[in-house]
């Protein structure tokens, strides 16, 4: 991304003149409102605001943490906000970096979502929505371009995507036993062949930018050292707060949600497509909040909001209060459940990074966990291929494998992955251009 229209101005400042909490706060707001384009357009934006532009941290810094981000469960590029606030200005600048990449996301899907249930069964909402969902299918087989071109850079890391495909889409194993089999198999091949390994996220050439504030030789802050009763307190304090929130929460389905959206966010290896298998059967099969079309509605609602794709699990919580009726009246009963869903997805997050950034810091010369990383990256390639076979199944087959064969939702999908990959158009006009054949194609009795 050489040219990105952020809407956010460049500093002339001297990377030693120090960044004020309120000077980064209004950039995280920035941020949070303009973080569009999923985890990997997130993540550029940072690097060229923070790195390139603004000098807040060098590259080597900033891969870094990126490194460590892409191992945990969880939204990555809003744990990398939350690290690099951290590391400016302490536990306050790690929360309001995290939360402000979040907040106006989250609050944008519960309006979105509050909009789907008033006026979802309209025909007009209906017809955006047929258009919309080929175009989801086309987004999810995209992604598992995007994500195998760049990281099966050897037959085995193909072997092992092939394997987690089978392991999920026909064998029905869980997503978590997929991710830890991988890890161990990618520690394994390490090992053996370190050869065979991805080589990182990116080599770090040597810095021709200007010094930056927290440079590849600037020391680690004090509030940043590594103290393993420190990080074993920080887990203890984010472990009360959770169960105290859930001591009081008002219902059993409320309950249900906290207990079982904390154990999502714990599984979240490889981003929002890797876990929306799991919380698919979970949320559809088990619990049934929502519908598998709906599920589809909520990712395509989840594309065109800024914030991490994850957020589309504030859009489950909001169905699934209202379909369990958890408050007074359907729109608190959605809120309440969004914020608690929402409350969940995101907490274990902060509590990863401020216990466990500071054991990173002092490890930045020899951390070396990309061979696991990489058998992890394989299996989310067939995890999410999996996911694809999952909504084509029930995009093209709308009344099951039996029924008839929608072929125009088959012809828009085929030409948006087109769109995508061909002509490099973007997710939110490629949605935007099938939601108006949807009202074009319904409008003339296709």
């Amino acid at each position: 991304m050489s040219e990105i229209s952020t809407g956010i101005e460049a500093q002339d400042k001297s990377s030693d003149t120090p960044v004020t909490l309120g000077e980064a706060t209004k950039f995280w707001l920035k941020l949070g409102l303009i973080s569009f384009g999923g985890p990997a357009g997130q993540i550029a934006i940072m690097r060229q605001e923070l790195v390139e532009r603004r000098r807040w941290i060098s590259e080597r810094r900033f891969l870094h943490a990126l490194n460590y981000c892409m191992l945990l469960p969880g939204p990555e590029a809003q744990q990398l906000a939350t690290y690099i606030g951290w590391l400016m200005h302490k536990k306050i600048g790690g929360f309001i970096a995290g939360g402000l990449f979040v907040l106006p996301g989250a609050l944008l899907m519960m309006a979105l979502a509050w909009a789907y249930v008033t006026f979802g069964n309209s025909s007009f909402m209906q017809s955006i929505l047929w258009g919309i969902k080929p175009a989801v299918v086309a987004i999810v087989a995209f992604a598992v371009y995007r994500i195998a071109s760049k990281s099966l850079n050897h037959l085995w890391w193909w072997v092992i995507a092939v394997a987690a495909f089978i392991a999920v889409a026909v064998l029905k194993i869980a997503f978590p036993w997929v991710v830890l089999a991988a890890a161990i198999a990618g520690w394994i091949v390490g090992k053996m062949h370190p050869d065979w390994v991805a080589g990182g996220h990116g080599s770090a050439k040597t810095d021709e930018h200007a010094k930056a504030m927290i440079d590849d030789d600037t020391p680690t802050p004090a509030h940043a050292r590594f103290s393993m009763p420190r990080s074993l307190a920080l887990v203890l304090c984010f472990v009360a707060v959770a169960a105290l929130v859930y001591v009081v929460l008002p219902n059993q389905a409320l309950k249900n949600m906290a207990q079982f959206f904390t154990q999502a966010a714990l599984v979240t290896f490889g981003g929002a497509y890797a876990v929306l298998p799991y919380v698919t059967q979970e949320s559809v099969e088990t619990y049934r909040w929502l519908t598998t079309a709906q599920m589809m509605d909520g990712l395509a609602l989840g594309e065109t909001t800024p914030g991490p794709l994850i957020l589309i699990l504030t859009f489950v919580g909001y169905l699934g209060g209202v379909k369990e009726a958890v408050a007074g009246s359907a729109l608190a009963s959605g809120l309440l459940a969004a914020t608690v869903v929402t409350f969940y997805t995101f907490l274990p997050s902060f509590m990863m990074i401020f216990a466990g950034a500071p054991f990173i810091e002092s490890t930045r010369q020899s951390l070396k966990l990309q061979a696991p990383l990489t058998g992890i990256t394989a299996a989310v390639v067939g995890v999410i291929a999996s996911l694809a076979v999952f909504f084509a199944q029930h995009t093209f087959w709308p009344k099951g494998l039996g029924g008839y064969f929608d072929w125009m939702e088959a012809v828009i999908a085929v030409a948006a992955l087109i769109a995508l990959v061909k002509f490099k158009r973007g997710v939110i006009e490629t949605i935007a251009v099938c939601a108006v054949i949807g009202l074009v194609a319904k409008f003339v009795g296709v």
